[in-house]
């Protein structure tokens, strides 16, 4: 199994990486989304003191978890663009891994609160200015919508960035729900109406939540990316040419965006030379999206003394 490895950083040799994580557009984006929510959240949270709604209270410290969020969120993402360094050999991509799951944790956090003030509040319903509440939440449909869309473009390739867009998708319609609520209470004069809502408001929040916290957890624990088989990837490296089998594979994430790969390649005719490798490069990065992976050649128990081995 000893033998040398090639590093290098042309397609026909050693090494080959693919950067996809989040680029350095998305800053503007975190910027705006952030001035315009925390400005939100303290209009919404005076208002809702001033009307004594719950559901705007609610919402607004929903909001406020989310503004945290997409400071973490940020965060990670000019952390992961860090270069490499003998102490973090990987940079420090993982960062984006751990602000999606402390997103996923403030909100946890936000929902706690949100449930315990409403239960608290539906046996002690107080009267509420509908209208103004639903003015309020109207403005927070434009302002999480606005925001939602500076992520929408990269909501499909990074988890860090799809947790910013749908915290602020999600907020979008709940704000929808306490304009509906507002205009009930209104019409009605019953004041259960505003806590109930911000139950809602939670159930919805734990939904969005869920899945997320879900994925980054499992992320973290280094579990193979979601949409990628481990089954179809083993089939296609046994399916390369002179590969007899394939043992010792492993694929787990290096950030949010970025799949890592090694394996080990059992050719009993011998190291394929370098363009095999190039070739199992592009296969892995074209089919499954993995532009970082580490390939051993192994020639198998008595085909050759010493087995070379090729990293890609």
């Amino acid at each position: 199994m000893g033998g040398h490895h090639g590093h290098s950083h042309d397609q026909g040799h050693g090494h080959g990486h693919a950067h996809s994580h989040a680029p350095a557009s998305f800053d503007r984006a975190f910027a705006i989304g952030i001035a315009l929510n925390l400005a939100f959240v303290l209009a919404e949270g005076g208002a809702g003191l001033w009307t004594g709604s719950v559901a705007l209270l609610a919402d607004a410290g929903h909001n406020l978890s989310d503004v945290l969020g997409l400071v973490v969120a940020w965060g990670g993402a000019a952390l992961a663009r860090r270069a490499p360094s003998k102490r973090f050999t990987y940079g420090l991509k993982g960062s984006t891994i751990l602000a999606a799951l402390m997103n996923a944790l403030l909100l946890l956090v936000a929902l706690g609160a949100i449930v315990l003030e409403s239960v608290q509040r539906i046996g002690d319903a107080h009267p509420v200015a509908g209208l103004t509440v639903s003015a309020v939440a109207g403005i927070g449909i434009l302002v999480n919508g606005v925001t939602a869309w500076l992520f929408a473009s990269g909501r499909k390739g990074d988890v860090n960035i799809r947790g910013a867009y749908l915290h602020m998708a999600a907020d979008a319609l709940v704000s929808g729900g306490v304009v509906v609520a507002g205009v009930a209470i209104w019409y009605t004069g019953v004041g259960w109406i505003d806590p109930v809502t911000s139950l809602v408001i939670a159930a919805l929040i734990f939904w969005q939540t869920w899945g997320l916290l879900r994925e980054t957890t499992e992320m973290a624990l280094a579990a193979v990316p979601r949409g990628i088989d481990y089954d179809r990837v083993e089939a296609a490296l046994v399916g390369l040419p002179g590969v007899a089998r394939v043992h010792d594979l492993h694929i787990w994430p290096m950030s949010t965006t970025e799949p890592v790969l090694t394996a080990h390649l059992v050719m009993p005719g011998g190291h394929p030379q370098d363009r095999f490798l190039g070739d199992a490069q592009a296969m892995l990065q074209d089919r499954f999206g993995i532009g970082h992976a580490t390939l051993q050649v192994e020639c198998g128990p008595g085909e050759c003394g010493m087995a070379a081995a090729g990293t890609i």
